[in-house]
């Protein structure tokens, strides 16, 4: 959903300014953001929905591995967990929950961008963790376009996900934010030379004209980038999991996880609860992003949930539509003032429909409420408004022409076809929270290591398959979903396996016990000014 942790920043200081009111929010955040609730605002992703948005497999009693959330973070763990397992001869069962239908979450109803914050954040992370592993956290985010792409055409899914290359276009109106961002950008190029030929610099006149903007548009930097139908990449790819391993693999959607309870001298399993029974396991994969405190209460405060707004709409008549040429893709972030921003991709069929969304700098105090907000049955109001009728103010009113005729029924006439919400976990401290969780974090001891699945090697020996028994986490991408749950799901489904965890994986994403005593929501602020 973009529209990231710089969203935080006017929020915040007016809640420092106010302790009245901060203590409001400390309360909101430290609150259980509870199970997802039923019969979310519909978003255009998810229609038609798919053959197994309601797919219910029975629950076994037992399970070597149980996921839960069945987004892109979730799906990329069950993917290298069963295909590992498969490749090495280990016989194991892996059963993901989901609390709604299948990829009802974050993942459903994003924007659908993989464009990566680059020179956008480099300097802070420099400043904060050194070169190298800025670097790291750079490559990470960029090794996500190919790495999607490769794993849609593996599935043999590149034309139904809409994978495409597009240039992204971050678009300015503010004269001290353009020069600012340039400066970011030399010392970007100048650090990271591998990327550097991807950044172009235009200003005011150039970009006007090259990108068909409104004319107080100040300049334009663009760059690389990619987008996707994330929908149809998650649920193709769980279809196909559980086409190709019916006995390993179960969905189970609508049973969301209701409470854990650690083992007992009886049970040395894990033992989860759900409105369709209890399955024990040895090892939970928490996947869930925005909800993920409601089942690991020491993460309030830690991962908080912000509420997004998105929107698809027809666009006007006498803008140019993508079309074979790669470079007519293109995707759009506008800055119009330092507190947040909008977001814009075209599809590239249909009726190329704009999916825009962003819009928290125009609500108001109204905004506040999307901090600690799980409620995505609904959107704001004054956000729903402002992302309707904005877009001819960014391209203006002659580039935009006549608005668009709609091509079939199903949705609303007029410019907006669907307005939504999202959930979002942003991270205390900017970034994502992967690996295993300490016992000070869960709350609960682990099974013993008796309780994991053993497999017979040829010569007769039998070795357990998977690392200790243990909860894992992989969330907090603070609303860049796109560009760190795959590759960080991958990586946590390796470190659940017990194998070395890889080289391009940025070690400062791990959860400890030391970067969770030090992660606090304030510390944001810092983060924010820069």
């Amino acid at each position: 959903m973009g529209n990231t942790l710089s969203l935080f920043r006017l929020a915040l200081n007016e809640f420092f300014d106010n302790l009245h009111t901060f203590q409001t929010l400390q309360a909101r955040i430290q609150r259980s953001p509870g199970l997802p609730l039923p019969n979310p605002s519909r978003s255009f992703w998810t229609y038609p929905p798919s053959p197994i948005a309601t797919h219910v497999s029975q629950l076994p009693t037992h399970a070597d591995f149980v996921v839960v959330g069945s987004g892109i973070t979730g799906t990329s763990v069950v993917r290298r967990l069963l295909d590992c397992a498969n490749a090495d001869g280990h016989d194991i069962r892996v059963v993901m929950l989901e609390a709604r239908d299948a990829c009802s979450g974050a993942t459903g109803r994003n924007g659908g961008h993989i464009s990566p914050p680059l020179y956008h954040d480099y300097i802070s992370l420099k400043r904060d963790y050194g070169r190298a592993v800025a670097q790291k956290m750079i490559k990470l985010r960029l090794a996500h376009l190919e790495e999607l792409r490769s794993v849609a055409e593996q599935e043999g899914i590149l034309t139904e996900s809409q994978w495409r290359e597009v240039e992204s276009v971050d678009v300015f109106y503010n004269l001290d934010m353009f020069e600012k961002a340039k400066r970011k950008v030399q010392t970007y190029k100048a650090d990271l030379p591998f990327d550097a030929e991807h950044h172009e610099v235009y200003e005011a006149k150039e970009a006007i004209e090259k990108y068909h903007l409104a004319s107080d548009t100040l300049g334009c930097i663009s760059s690389s980038a990619g987008a996707i139908h994330p929908y149809q990449f998650v649920t193709r790819i769980l279809a196909k999991l559980l086409s190709q391993y019916p006995d390993h693999f179960s969905l189970c959607t609508n049973t969301p996880c209701t409470s854990i309870s650690p083992p007992t001298p009886s049970n040395t399993y894990y033992t989860l609860s759900t409105p369709r029974g209890t399955i024990t396991t040895p090892h939970i994969i928490h996947a869930t992003n925005g909800w993920a405190s409601t089942l690991l209460e020491k993460l309030r405060g830690k991962i908080i949930p912000f509420r997004g707004n998105m929107s698809a709409q027809r666009p006007g008549q006498s803008l140019p539509l993508p079309n074979s040429n790669a470079t007519s893709h293109r995707s759009f972030i506008f800055y119009t003032r330092p507190i947040g921003y909008d977001y814009l991709t075209q599809l590239p069929a249909g009726e190329h429909e704009f999916m825009l969304g962003g819009g928290f700098a125009q609500d108001g105090d109204e905004g506040y409420e999307a901090i600690g907000n799980t409620d995505d049955t609904t959107y704001s109001t004054r956000i729903g408004a402002h992302l309707s009728g904005v877009l001819p103010r960014y391209f203006g009113e002659n580039n935009w022409g006549r608005e668009g005729v709609p091509l079939e029924g199903e949705w609303a006439e007029g410019r907006i076809k669907a307005l939504w919400s999202g959930i979002l976990g942003i991270s205390a401290d900017s970034i994502p929270w992967v690996g295993r969780l300490p016992r000070v974090i869960c709350g609960r001891s682990e099974p013993p290591l008796s309780s994991v699945v053993k497999s017979e090697k040829e010569e007769g020996e039998w070795v357990h398959v998977g690392a200790a028994p243990g909860e894992w986490i992989a969330a907090g991408y603070s609303g860049e979903g796109m560009v760190h749950a795959w590759l960080s799901g991958k990586a946590l489904a390796g470190m659940v396996l017990g194998r070395e965890v890889e080289e391009w994986f940025p070690d400062i994403m791990r959860v400890t016990e030391k970067r969770w005593k030090k992660a606090k929501a304030e510390n944001l602020l810092d983060a924010l000014n820069n």
